[in-house]
């Protein structure tokens, strides 16, 4: 159904694109091609801004962002942009990730940690939260992220461990799944990670690494269907269903943990939610 607009009046979609252009900012949503960013621009308002560039130094087998070119300098300016532009679009619960940036020597983590000192400085009100890279496992760097005091700091599993040469060759499952325990060992903030499904995974596989998040800490998880964003990334092996969405999230539930499963939930779909959700059974 189509949303009458006054007229004269931006949509909210309309707006956050015009704001995102004029303050010379990516979002996630947009270059990694995501099928709710109507919803998520329209509807709930929420925004995943894309820093440090929009060229990434790996090579995942599902992601549509831009490989194969020199990244670009790091734009020192980009988190007071980012701030402003939080507040001048009136959000609540901004997201910040990043594409993987390995050429850096801490990461990209002080980008992360100046935007959230930004955030912080300029909207103190809004809750931050972080999708982080791996960081090639620097503790320093980690450190560097965890210290600024995101309040969710997610950094997402993709996959199960057996399909990670295949989805994730230049990552490490283990080493992902340390970050988190790092990062949990805090016990001030909540921590999410993520993983697509139809990619060749199977229900036990999935369940175990629901399991491997519990004991790390992890306390959100996000499961979604990984849909072909471009003709040069992995094909879709299979179609997961309805039942298979309810089997994940009744073992999380057992877990203790926080699951969203469903064919279109993505990372940061219903973030603002979630956080709030998290904030009232913290309670």
């Amino acid at each position: 159904m189509a949303i009458c607009q006054m007229p004269g009046r931006l949509s909210d979609r309309h707006r956050i694109k015009v704001e995102l252009r004029r303050a010379s900012l990516n979002t996630v949503c947009e270059e990694a091609r995501c099928p709710n960013m109507g919803e998520c621009f329209g509807q709930h308002r929420t925004v995943t801004f894309l820093i440090l560039g929009d060229v990434c130094t790996r090579h995942c087998g599902f992601c549509a962002i831009q490989k194969n070119s020199p990244p670009r300098p790091v734009d020192e300016g980009e988190p007071g942009r980012l701030a402003q532009a939080v507040r001048d679009l009136a959000l609540r619960h901004a997201v910040i990730t990043s594409v993987t940036r390995d050429d850096l020597p801490d990461g990209g983590a002080g980008a992360f940690a100046a935007c959230i000192g930004e955030l912080r400085a300029l909207c103190p009100e809004v809750s931050v939260e972080v999708l982080v890279p791996d960081f090639q496992g620097l503790p320093a760097a980690i450190d560097q992220v965890l210290d600024a005091r995101p309040a969710v700091f997610n950094h997402n599993l993709e996959t199960v461990p057996s399909l990670y040469p295949r989805v994730r060759p230049e990552a490490d499952f283990d080493r992902s799944l340390s970050l988190l325990r790092r990062a949990a060992r805090r016990g001030t903030l909540v921590v999410k990670s993520g993983l697509m499904v139809g990619l060749g995974e199977t229900d036990d596989q999935v369940l175990d690494t629901l399991g491997r998040l519990h004991s790390a800490g992890c306390q959100v998880v996000t499961i979604g269907q990984y849909l072909r964003p471009h003709r040069l990334c992995l094909e879709v092996h299979a179609e997961v269903r309805e039942a298979q969405y309810d089997l994940y999230r009744k073992a999380g539930q057992d877990l203790g943990l926080h699951v969203l499963a469903g064919k279109r939930v993505r990372s940061s779909y219903h973030a603002s939610e979630v956080w709030t959700d998290m904030n009232v059974v913290s309670k």
